[in-house]
């Protein structure tokens, strides 16, 4: 369990932060700007909760807790050392990415196909979850940039990657299934 007892520690003063294995890298390092995006996506989720009913707010509780593991996940570098490490570090799991299909296909179930491109808006929680979409598309930028370079848990990569899709559709669900959506008029301001 994690203990915080003290905020501040004045560690990161010069411009360091520590990585889950202790490691320090510059704050804006690749794999610290992945884990910190994600921790922006998980505070857009935050905004779009105040806006949600109990069963859809139940299950943005549980995104919340899984884009908390997700940046434990990419805070850990050296996944090939994970198995001689004292504390096994937290990893993104098949389970988690085929729960989020799951959840996609259930709210997906009741939309109409799109033949229209549709613009964030509509609602209040359906402009949150769009917000929400768009910054897990950026952690997953990121994140896939970072697997370029060093070794990143595949299962992180599908997550954020299904995760944007799910943020789509249930913005549409938060449109009355789709039919209040905004949608995008090509060259209509020319």
């Amino acid at each position: 369990m994690v203990v915080l007892n003290k905020i501040y520690t004045k560690t990161g003063d010069a411009g360091e932060t520590a990585l889950g294995n202790g490691a320090r890298v510059a704050k804006h390092a690749l794999r610290v700007n992945a884990y910190g995006t994600v921790d922006e996506a998980n505070a857009t989720v935050g905004l779009a909760r105040l806006h949600a009913e109990s069963a859809l707010d139940e299950a943005l509780s549980r995104i919340q807790n899984d884009l908390f593991d997700l940046g434990a996940d990419l805070c850990r570098p050296d996944m090939e050392k994970d198995a001689d490490a004292e504390y096994p570090p937290l990893r993104m799991s098949e389970a988690q990415v085929s729960r989020i299909e799951t959840e996609i296909d259930h709210y997906n179930a009741d939309l109409q196909p799109l033949k229209s491109f549709i613009l964030p808006g509509g609602t209040a929680l359906a402009a949150h979850l769009h917000l929400c979409r768009t910054v897990t598309r950026r952690a997953e930028r990121l994140t896939v940039e970072l697997a370029t370079m060093e070794t990143v848990n595949e299962h992180a990569v599908k997550y954020l990657n299904r995760l944007s899709d799910y943020f789509f559709v249930i913005g549409r669900t938060a449109n009355e299934n789709g039919t209040n959506d905004v949608l995008w008029v090509p060259g209509a301001n020319r």
